[in-house]
């Protein structure tokens, strides 16, 4: 089993930055994709950002391109999400997965986080 925590939502102005982490616990997920998604109200969850972390290979969706940053620290077994330039429409709760590929097929999430929310504000 696996056990996936998120943390470091909040409010924040529009313009803003955030750092969430994603701590594991349980089996170690060094060689497994982590992806983060979102969800709005009355919106599908849509893929954000993953990373491959036995590679460091990393994917974003287009609308995150250039504000976001996903990293890894294997050593903490976190992964970490970097928000800058935050906008309106980024308000959500987010949401960590762990799954067998990088990206946005939610079919090969294996383990989902609780979620942490996000609230922009202008």
């Amino acid at each position: 089993q696996v056990r996936l925590v998120e943390s470091g939502g909040g409010l924040v102005q529009a313009g803003g930055s955030l750092r969430l982490s994603c701590a594991a616990s349980g089996r170690t997920f060094s060689s497994i994709a982590i992806n983060w998604f979102r969800q709005a109200p009355g919106k599908e969850r849509e893929f954000v950002a993953g990373i491959s972390r036995s590679v460091g290979i990393t994917s974003y969706a287009d609308s995150v391109k250039g504000r976001f940053t996903i990293s890894n620290d294997n050593a903490k077994n976190t992964v970490y999400l970097q928000m800058n330039t935050l906008k309106l429409e980024d308000t959500a709760v987010y949401y960590c997965a762990q799954g067998r590929v990088l990206g946005p097929d939610k079919r090969f999430v294996d383990y989902w986080g609780q979620g942490t929310q996000v609230t922009v504000s202008a």
